[in-house]
């Protein structure tokens, strides 16, 4: 009779990507605690300066946290925002006028040369730079003129996952402090973290479902569309599942068309205005028989083939998206590893993007 010898926890594929998620309640509770006093005095300095226009520039993860912020100051302060298309600059040379722009720049890292190199151009074009990084020893922290750590620290998975969150509370106390207020309702987000951590089990069983999926859809609308596009990014670089992110809004004008009884598609329902607006998309993909997995509110997921609770009652719409993306980093983790790969280490990655 022949005997395996389980493998060492060491050795057993996920396992930093594991440690690092579980580690996102305290990092929540860190940046609180630790980091926004300095959040809040870097805002009150922009606020001061009363800048007209926000450029947002980013890649990557760092793209949805960036996004996030945009519906954030727009929302919140009514302030215009767009997001930079850096080869402009980079690429092409061009040298916009940008007095009165605040130019915020999201980087896990703070080394990829397009971001340091568009925010030197940005701060040379007159533009308030604004660097949120996990690194204030990096490039990009040195090149602009305000820096905000979201001190995560160090993240050795390929696959960011606290550093995404902890970007989220940074910028969102931030954009509190620039309006402001205190950033208290925030204080709900570790506790909550870890009771979603807790539930892993749960999302073990929802990943048996994607196992031998072919491709994925995953939407929303409003605060939750960040969130869409950080899940389906986490799904693409752990498992190479083709996942397409749609607002709900695009899905029904033409790509609701290749949905059907088999392709799975996840719905991420905030609790809130952004949840209503997708109501109708939901209604239509109910109707063509899609496999609809919610992530949401209790009574939109008794709605759907299948789901997973966030408990989001009493959290603002727009902490919800540092909520509902942790069980779909679980997810990323479980499908990959189901599928017999390592999401420590996706093929063809690494920490820090050399694009020029």
């Amino acid at each position: 009779m022949t005997t395996t010898t389980p493998a060492p926890q060491s050795e057993l594929p996920g396992r930093i990507m594991a440690r690092e998620m579980a580690e996102q309640p305290a990092v929540l509770r860190r940046i609180l605690e630790d980091g926004a006093p300095g959040i809040r005095q870097v805002a009150q300095e922009i606020a001061a300066r009363a800048p007209r226009f926000v450029l947002l520039t980013a890649r990557g993860t760092s793209d949805n946290a960036a996004l996030y912020a945009k519906y954030l100051l727009e929302i919140r302060l009514g302030l215009p925002c767009g997001l930079t298309s850096m080869s402009t600059t980079t690429a092409y040379g061009a040298r916009p006028d940008l007095t009165d722009v605040l130019v915020v720049t999201v980087s896990q890292s703070g080394g990829s040369p397009d971001l340091v190199a568009s925010t030197r151009a940005a701060r040379e074009a007159g533009a308030i730079t604004l660097a949120v990084t996990n690194n204030p020893d990096s490039p990009l922290a040195g090149v602009s003129e305000y820096h905000i750590d979201i001190m995560a620290g160090p993240e050795r998975a390929l696959p960011a996952t606290k550093t995404y969150t902890a970007s989220l509370l940074a910028l969102y106390l931030f954009v509190e402090g620039l309006r402001g207020g205190d950033g208290a309702s925030a204080k709900v987000l570790p506790d909550l973290a870890q009771r979603l951590l807790d539930r892993q089990d749960e999302v073990r069983a929802l990943a048996a479902r994607y196992r031998f999926a072919e491709r994925m859809v995953i939407t929303s609308r409003g605060y939750g569309y960040p969130t869409a596009k950080e899940a389906a990014l986490k799904l693409m670089e752990t498992s190479y599942i083709p996942a397409l992110s749609y607002s709900g809004a695009d899905l029904l004008h033409g790509p609701l068309a290749m949905v059907d009884n088999v392709s799975p598609v996840i719905a991420v329902v905030t609790d809130g205005k952004g949840g209503e607006a997708l109501q109708p998309v939901l209604d239509r993909l109910r109707g063509r028989g899609a496999d609809l997995v919610v992530i949401g509110p209790a009574g939109q997921v008794a709605q759907a083939s299948a789901g997973f609770v966030l408990p989001t009652e009493g959290v603002a719409e727009e902490l919800q998206p540092v909520l509902e993306i942790i069980p779909l980093q679980l997810l990323a983790h479980e499908v990959t590893i189901a599928r017999g790969q390592d999401p420590d280490a996706p093929r063809a990655l690494a920490k820090v993007t050399e694009t020029r």
